[in-house]
């Protein structure tokens, strides 16, 4: 398997995406990318957790994911690889795979620390993702072992997340992610709704709207209106028919969501 997916924030206007696969292109000029995204928020560790999180799974067997959102870069911070299922990972130790192994352990993580695949034995301090990332990605798509390109370590540098409160009363959650549309997703899952809500309706308070209900789809409201619904994701998200929640409601990543049972005769 020659399959490189990318994530990183460094868009593509300056060449740091380019250089990186152009160092690919010379250790293994068989390899093909598939960009998952060069649009995460500048330095934002926990959107690039969720982007992969959410694309990651659904890449054949055999994938290097190469992940570079890395405001540690030239630190004290490890780089690393890991075997996860049947794909392998390559990034900083920054807390960017934690949502990835929230549910199971890597089944092996090294750290990086041989320097005959990196592209140069001493890297740049601002872009290991040229130097060091990208040269260990290429080697593992052309076959090379974990083993090979790193020494074993026991455990990643974990990422705090922000857990909803619930109780029967109700559920106060966070905007966790804005996806291009405006959709707010929150960190609130179809499974905390079902069991303390015991099947009774829903009113939301998000940001500067009141909104009554969960939907299944864009068009159970007006155009223009707003929504809850759960999403390809399997989180509540808030969502406006036709239009851009994060404008409409005043939301950005962060915001409070409150959730509130009603009473099964309201």
């Amino acid at each position: 398997m020659n399959l490189i997916s990318l994530t990183t924030d460094f868009g593509l206007r300056d060449a740091y995406v380019a250089a990186m696969k152009g160092v690919m292109l010379g250790i293994n000029p068989a390899c093909r990318f598939v960009d998952i995204s060069h649009e995460v928020a500048p330095q934002d560790i926990m959107e690039a957790a969720f982007v992969l999180k959410h694309a990651a799974p659904f890449f054949p067997a055999g994938t290097v994911h190469l992940v570079v959102v890395d405001p540690g870069v030239g630190t004290s911070r490890l780089p690393v690889a890991l075997r996860y299922g049947d794909h392998l990972f390559v990034g900083p130790d920054n807390g960017i795979f934690s949502l990835l192994v929230e549910d199971s352990p890597p089944e092996e993580i090294v750290v990086l620390d041989r320097t005959l695949y990196h592209r140069t034995p001493a890297p740049s301090a601002t872009f290991h993702g040229r130097d060091v990332f990208a040269p260990v990605a290429a080697h593992l798509s052309r076959g090379l072992t974990l083993q090979e390109i790193g020494s074993p370590v026991s455990a990643l540098t974990p990422l705090r997340w922000a857990l909803p409160i619930e109780d029967d009363r109700g559920i106060r959650g966070w905007v966790i992610h804005i996806d291009r549309f405006g959709n707010g997703i929150t960190n609130v899952t179809r499974e905390a709704l079902e069991r303390h809500g015991d099947g009774r309706k829903v009113k939301g308070y998000i940001g500067g709207g009141i909104i009554n209900g969960i939907h299944t789809t864009f068009a159970d409201v007006p155009q223009g209106d707003p929504l809850l619904l759960f999403g390809s994701t399997g989180f509540l998200e808030v969502a406006v028919n036709g239009g851009n929640a994060a404008e409409l409601l005043g939301i950005r990543k962060g915001a409070a969501v409150n959730l509130f049972f009603l009473d099964r005769h309201a």
